[in-house]
């Protein structure tokens, strides 16, 4: 099993920042990749920023340019770099990884619990 663990949500001004983290415990033999999606009120989740073990990167359109996702491939951790922050960004923002239990199983997908962030304007 794969735990989850964000930190770093709040309430921020719009053009602020602000900086997630994610962290992996639990038992597991490797992540292939972690990265970000978000649900706003009365939305679907949506995708945010995807980084591959490798160090390639994703971003959703709407995040390009503002948002800069990174890893610890040794600690198991994401982070999310969120500047110049807008209203539209507030939202429960969840970590995900695709983390396998053993050499032999295949990968599976694991959700965090979600950290709150809140743009004013």
């Amino acid at each position: 099993q794969v735990q989850l663990v964000e930190s770093g949500g709040g309430l921020v001004q719009a053009g602020g920042s602000l900086r997630l983290s994610c962290e992996a415990s639990g038992t597991f033999a490797s992540i292939s990749a972690m990265g970000w999606y978000r649900q706003a009120p009365g939305n679907e989740r949506e995708f945010v920023a995807y980084l591959a073990r490798g160090g390639n990167t994703i971003y959703a359109d709407s995040v390009k340019g503002r948002f800069t996702v990174s890893g610890d491939n040794t600690k198991n951790t994401v982070h999310l770099q969120m500047n110049s922050l807008k209203p539209e960004d507030t939202a429960v923002y969840y970590c995900n990884a695709d983390a396998r239990p053993n050499y032999y199983s295949a990968y599976v997908n694991y959700w965090g619990k979600g950290t709150l962030v809140t743009v004013s304007s």
